[in-house]
């Protein structure tokens, strides 16, 4: 049965890094790897706006993956405001095989880690204070809040062994 996996959390936390160290955890053709900013700008270059495209894409393309892997891995900001009646459609898609993660971090832990990614010439302070989403929580009882105490590798052990069960 496949398993949902989701990350969220403010930009700069470290959900893409974690995602792809995931994948790559996980036997090839395992992990279905699906992120918000490559969809929503890579494929269809459109605002993270309310009815957004990119909303009804990402939930095709996480339930696409639904039995032909062990793993669809779903990250992204996806604030709750927009996101949440899609993320809530897919655990119920999902038989509620859902693994959700938020990282719970303040603004200057995730400013300090934006600091540390190429991004970081591209945008900065101001730009993530206006994306910032305070508690942004899912509130399901399988979300799992990741504080900065873990460090990168712990995050992703966790992950995979909380999934592997």
């Amino acid at each position: 049965m496949t398993k949902l996996i989701i990350l969220r959390g403010n930009s700069g936390s470290g959900k893409t890094t974690t995602v792809i160290k995931l994948q790559h955890a996980f036997p090839a053709g395992q992990a279905l790897r699906v992120s918000q900013d490559e969809v929503r700008l890579g494929m269809l270059n459109v605002k993270d706006r309310p009815a957004n495209p990119a909303i009804d894409l990402l939930a095709t393309i996480c339930k696409y993956g639904k039995g032909k892997c062990d793993y669809v891995i779903l990250e992204g900001i996806l604030g709750l405001a927009k996101y949440q009646p899609m993320l809530r459609d897919l655990i119920t898609y999902f038989d509620e095989q859902v693994y959700a993660y938020y990282f719970d971090l303040t603004f200057a832990e995730t400013l300090r880690r934006h600091r540390q990614r190429a991004q970081a010439q591209e945008f900065g302070a101001e730009v993530m204070q206006k994306w910032w989403l305070e508690h942004d929580y899912l509130n399901i009882p399988q979300e799992q809040l990741l504080p900065a105490e873990l460090s990168q590798s712990e995050v992703v052990a966790r992950i995979i062994r909380e999934v592997r069960g």
